[in-house]
């Protein structure tokens, strides 16, 4: 699914947020910033373990902040961790939303075009698909919505096809289209 809010192009696609060609990736991090399981694990197998190295230099940080590394062997640029849990991987739907707004500030400072995000603390972090989709996606749009955004192309890779629903309806929603 796609659509248009002010300049910047949403979508929603079901597949894998390694294979992303965007500015940046987004991972769901924790504070300490040591990359694990889900999709932390995923991009630190295949972009290879410099960008943990990358990531552990600027750490620990707050839930909440997010900092900005190397992608390695990634189809992506960079790999922008967002802090969306505690180092004992419990999530919420402030802690996303946090997360999402650091990430994309993080995004308009290094002037980055396109970013990718998974459905942030829902997998590892327990908070349900629903309240994931509406923590980033009311947070992303309330973002472009204010009109000073570098950011051109906004996706969400989902790799469940309820996700991949739940978000399209949220975005559907938030951002007025029928």
């Amino acid at each position: 699914m796609k659509l248009k809010v002010g300049k910047t192009t949403f979508a929603v696609e079901l597949g894998d947020i390694t294979d992303a060609e965007v500015d940046a990736i987004v991972n769901a991090a924790n504070s300490e910033l040591w990359m694990g399981a889900g999709v932390a694990g995923a991009i630190k197998r295949k972009g290879g373990n410099v960008i943990e190295e990358d990531a552990l230099r600027q750490g620990p940080i707050e839930v909440g902040e997010a900092v900005l590394t190397v992608a390695g062997n990634l189809a992506a640029t960079h790999v922008i961790h967002a802090a969306t849990m505690e180092p004992d991987l419990k999530s919420n739907a402030e802690k996303i939303a946090a997360a999402t707004r650091a990430t994309l500030a993080l995004a308009d400072k290094h002037r980055l075009t396109s970013i990718a995000f998974p459905a942030l603390g829902s997998g590892v972090g327990g908070v349900p698909a629903d309240q994931s989709a509406n923590a980033i996606l009311s947070t992303v749009v309330e973002h472009v919505r204010q009109g000073a955004s570098s950011l051109e192309r906004i996706l969400f890779v989902l790799y469940e096809d309820s996700a991949l629903r739940i978000f399209s309806e949220t975005l559907k929603r938030l951002a007025g289209a029928k």
